[in-house]
């Protein structure tokens, strides 16, 4: 074994303490009394249940004794139990076993589902509260994997530590010391012995195994990864043709996956046979040390029933164990991944003390303003404007020069490097992350929908809305006539990412969603970059509806949709290089006029060739 294996190994079982310990609170929460006594009576159960199932093979001896003998057994001085009886005491013994586990079962069942609910829970809620940096560096195929493994690795680890590790190593100890008080020491030596060599061996080869595992999971999960981004971009895998080159990448990480799972499989069964070796030779011992004490009269007939009842009751749960342990192994290594996950620091926090943001007209100003994601490489340069309450701001530059940055530090999904970002005199990092999302509207360059109905998609703007709220918000952006020449109306589909749209539906579906949401601030985020001339006219009256009495920044790309703001603003290299109103700016004959020249150029071009 080498020194990364060991390594890797020891990381794995430091890891697997700490996914236990970070279990026991959803297992015994502090502020559920009901819960913790559901677990006190789930072990009281098992302990009944194990008990019995310990004193069941004194029955088989009792009755093969008597039946042997020809005489009943007696118990104490006036009690004498014949084979019938016997045999009935066994059956009602399975009975009452069988109840307590399945009571056992019963009982724990609450805690262990609330426990997995709340993880799941924890979880989901832990990643939305992650930074947008996290999301775009990770794949969201590997992300969800992680989440359905992690919380199926609850599941298991439930189920078989408090079901299968806990009653095996209870009944091993009983059985243990039963047959060394009953049958002499070296019974319980040998029994002992083989337990210990069955366990060292399974524990080391199943850590060798989980090695396998993970490069296992590894493969599953970039195959995953693969398959889910080749999906979600199937229109331009049709565009390119490029079908069978997506389905040569998704092979060739099923073929390191498949090749992961044979290595597993193979190592399976030289586990398994190991571990048959050592039970089958252990057996094999004590029912000769069984035989040759009947044979020098030290032990009966029954005796020996004794000694092979309790082998089984050994035997069984031990071949168990190998299963149980590797089914442990792999979940804690999932939970592991899951846990990892939950601790993944959140970049950007509400303060201790922050209140909701109290917007009384809604002036942003941007004070001073710099931000990069490395020093070496700065995004936004010392940025000073403020945009009146009621105004229209338009921020426009070539690809690369900060524009979309401006409205992610809005929202603050990043927090600003240097100065400050001001709505009615308060930093956004003063207050509620929440209320400052409630505050502020978007619509962004491509509106993503939810595979949910038209009418679920826009009343996403607003928790819990009437129907006519959500019909008023879709007339406002001129929505509403396409929706009623739809078969099935608000009720229609509309695809995963709202394929089943077209681009300028889907920005009407993002506009109304922004109109019911009916804030006081609104972000369009290059809305109609990726429409076509006609669509684009079409949709500005809806801007010029939902930009009344608001404070808005537009983003632009192009420059025909923003000649109306009371302010633009130019940005190169995030650095203001220009502002003014359209006009101020056509006359200073600069950057902006070098733009608007070349856009028109675009559009008398495109013009020509569409005539």
């Amino acid at each position: 074994m080498t020194e990364d294996t060991k390594s890797e190994i020891v990381k794995a079982r430091r890891s697997g303490w700490r996914t236990l310990k970070s279990t026991i609170p959803f297992l015994w929460p502090k502020d559920n009394a009901d819960f913790r006594w559901r677990v006190v009576l789930a072990m009281l159960s098992l302990i009944f249940a194990e008990l019995i199932t310990v004193v069941i093979p004194f029955f088989y001896k009792g009755a093969v004794d008597s039946l042997t003998t020809g005489t009943d057994i007696t118990l104490g001085s006036q009690l004498a139990i014949g084979a019938v009886a016997l045999v009935i005491a066994f059956g009602v013994a399975r009975i009452l076993s069988v109840l307590f586990r399945e009571l056992r079962d019963v009982i724990f069942a609450k805690v262990g589902q609330r426990a997995l609910r709340i993880i799941a829970l924890e979880t989901f809620k832990h990643i939305h509260k992650l930074s947008l940096r996290y999301h775009i560096t990770r794949k969201t195929g590997g992300l969800s994997r992680i989440i359905e493994r992690g919380v199926k690795g609850v599941e298991w680890l439930l189920r078989f530590v408090l079901f299968s590790i806990g009653p095996l190593l209870l009944q091993l100890l009983m059985v243990c010391i039963v047959l060394g008080f009953v049958l002499g020491f070296w019974y319980f030596a040998t029994i002992i012995l083989t337990i210990i060599l069955y366990v060292g061996f399974t524990f080391k080869v199943t850590e060798w195994r989980v090695q396998i595992r993970r490069e296992m999971n590894e493969q599953d999960t970039e195959a995953n990864q693969k398959a889910v981004d080749s999906l979600l971009n199937y229109e331009t895998v049709k565009y390119f043709g490029a079908e069978n080159r997506e389905a040569e990448r998704y092979d060739q990480s099923m073929k390191r996956f498949e090749e992961a799972s044979l290595k597993t499989t193979y190592s399976l069964a030289a586990l398994n046979f190991g571990q048959a070796i050592i039970i089958t030779v252990g057996t094999v011992i004590v029912m000769l040390m069984a035989v040759y004490g009947i044979m020098n009269g030290s032990l009966t007939v029954g005796d020996f029933v004794l000694v092979n009842a309790y082998m089984i009751q050994v035997t069984q749960p031990l071949n168990f164990l190998g299963t149980v342990y590797r089914e442990i192994r792999q979940a804690l290594i999932d939970m592991g991944d899951m846990f990892d996950l939950l601790e993944v620091p959140y970049e950007v926090t509400d303060k201790p003390d922050a209140l909701p943001i109290q917007v009384t007209g809604g002036e942003i100003k941007f004070e001073n303003v710099s931000f990069f994601y490395d020093a070496n490489r700065p995004i936004l340069k010392h940025l000073n404007f403020t945009i009146k309450p009621g105004q229209t701001v338009a921020i426009v530059g070539p690809s690369g020069s900060g524009k979309s940055t401006i409205g992610r530090l809005l929202f603050r999904f990043y927090d600003v490097t240097e100065g400050r970002l001001l709505i009615d005199g308060q930093d956004v990092r003063d207050v509620t992350q929440k209320s400052l999302h409630d505050n502020i509207a978007i619509v962004p360059q491509d509106t993503v929908l939810f595979n949910e109905t038209l009418f679920y998609n826009i009343a996403y703007g607003l928790p819990n809305p009437k129907s006519e709220q959500v019909i008023t918000a879709s007339k406002l952006a001129q929505l509403n006539e396409f929706v009623e020449s739809l078969p099935e109306g608000y009720d229609t589909q509309v695809g995963e990412r709202g394929l089943k749209l077209s681009g300028g539906e889907k920005q009407r579906v993002g506009i109304a969603r922004a109109l019911l949401k009916n804030p006081p601030m609104v972000l369009l985020d290059e809305a109609t970059s990726s429409l076509d001339s006609e669509t684009e006219k079409e949709i500005q009256d809806s801007f010029n509806q939902m930009s009344k009495g608001r404070t808005v920044i537009a983003i632009a790309h192009r420059l025909s949709t923003i000649v109306d703001s009371d302010l633009i603003i130019v940005l190169e290299r995030g650095v203001i290089v220009e502002r003014g109103t359209h006009e101020e700016l056509l006359a200073n004959h600069k950057r902006y006029y070098s733009m608007w020249q070349r856009q028109l150029a675009e559009d008398d071009e495109y013009q020509l060739n569409t005539a």
